[in-house]
């Protein structure tokens, strides 16, 4: 079974622009397919700028898993009736889908999870602590989020080992020099985030990973936040393993991927056991079953795996290339605009960051202002956004922060300062 198409085009027919210019990004084709879009909150039209935390999905995707449930509701893998060769054959469909979309030499390196939590935690413990020792170190970043610190610093308690971060400047850039010099040969692995979900910072992943493969050592990226905002080639970041979720991508949430090199991942034993990934079983021993079954224990979710295929099919179907430009200019109107707001302060300047802004008003509690906002219609977050760190570099205990999807518009950009001037005029 094929995931649905869109039900209408992503873009409208290529018109030139002026003087030859490729066309602009058909936004509002886009917001159609886009169900939660069309609604009001507070009697306000809905402004979602919280893809950060999760994007909303395509009319497709929704489709996809509806039929699921409607039409081929059967478990995967072993059955040999219709039902479930169905559910089977779209399952591994969005397997092969995802080796598109990550540039992956193989679809056997690509294992579904519940999200990129699970991805690493994975890694981590299947990966990781068979090979760590009394005083080896994890070297990650100062801008990680908790799903990228917190199961390194479990495998490392139970053996003595530890987690070293590598510092951030005040943009909230990488400093790459000071990360080569960190690296040595108590290293076992370096974790660190494509894009930071506080800071917007892309961090320079092959820069990173051409280093640690010159000292041997294995590379796990976080790219929950990179899939969304432009195309991913792990062959040629040149990381080892790379983990992202569904529901960032515009995909179901409760599924996620862990991609692994073929070669880490033949190697590597269960994390979990259970139906499926065994080849024999016995009394007296079990056998393992080949990548990537061997890591999916039990009834999957399959639906949401196959949501995800679906919204994969989607994504590639639109301009990526206007949609990436189409961001960028939601981040740079944002951006100006909010650099001229007395008392607020931007957290996160990084050049070339994605499409999110953290900041903070002066006098103003980031919850209290995402409750306003939320009054004005506008949805943001407010919080730590699972990276402490972050806002402890940065001297906050919080931001609040907007985050931009190819379904925003200027307009929305426009609402977002309209809702600060009323928080600030509350609190004047």
């Amino acid at each position: 079974m094929k995931a649905t198409a869109p039900r209408e085009p992503a873009t409208s027919p290529a018109t030139p622009g002026p003087h030859g210019a490729p066309p602009a990004f058909d936004v509002e084709a886009v917001r159609a397919q886009i169900p939660a879009l069309h609604q009001e909150v507070h009697g306000k039209p809905l402004v979602y700028l919280d893809s950060a935390a999760t994007s909303l999905k395509p009319r497709c995707v929704i489709d996809a898993v509806e039929r699921v449930y409607a039409r081929d509701c059967a478990n995967v893998h072993r059955g040999v009736h219709a039902l479930s060769e169905r559910a089977t054959a779209a399952f591994e469909g969005a397997r092969h889908k995802v080796r598109r979309l990550l540039g992956a030499a193989d679809s056997r390196e690509v294992v579904f999870t519940r999200g990129t939590t699970e991805a690493i935690n994975l890694v981590a413990w299947s990966f990781l602590r068979p090979r760590l020792r009394a005083g080896d170190e994890v070297l990650v970043t100062e801008l990680e989020h908790h799903a990228n610190i917190v199961p390194w610093q479990l495998v490392c308690a139970e053996v003595g080992a530890r987690v070293v971060p590598a510092p951030i400047d005040d943009r909230g850039v990488l400093d790459v020099a000071a990360l080569g010099r960190l690296l040595g040969p108590r290293t076992k692995l370096v974790a660190l985030a494509h894009t930071s979900n506080a800071l917007g910072t892309v961090n320079p992943v092959a820069e990173v990973a051409a280093l640690a493969r010159a000292a041997g050592v294995p590379v796990l990226v976080d790219g929950a936040q990179a899939v969304p905002h432009g195309p991913v080639d792990v062959q040629a970041l040149g990381c080892d393993f790379f983990a992202f979720s569904a529901h960032k991508v515009y995909g179901p949430t409760g599924v996620g991927v862990l991609w692994g090199k073929l070669a880490h991942l033949e190697a590597m034993g269960p994390w979990q056991g259970g139906g499926d990934m065994i080849r024999t079983v016995s009394f007296e021993g079990s056998t393992w079953n080949d990548p990537p079954h061997r890591f999916e224990a039990g009834t999957p979710n399959i639906a949401g795996v196959i949501g995800l295929g679906a919204a994969i099919d989607w994504l590639l179907g639109l301009d990526l290339a206007g949609a990436r430009a189409h961001e960028q200019a939601l981040l740079a109107r944002a951006t100006d605009a909010l650099s001229r707001v007395p008392g607020l302060r931007i957290v996160g300047t990084a050049p070339g960051k994605a499409s999110v802004v953290g900041f903070v008003l002066e006098g103003v509690h980031p919850h209290d202002l995402a409750t306003i906002l939320d009054h004005e219609g506008v949805a943001v977050r407010a919080g730590h956004h699972c990276a402490q760190p972050v806002m402890r570099r940065f001297g906050v205990p919080a931001t609040a922060r907007a985050s931009f999807a190819l379904y925003n518009t200027l307009d929305e950009v426009d609402a977002l300062l309209r809702a600060i001037e009323r928080a600030r005029a509350l609190f004047a």
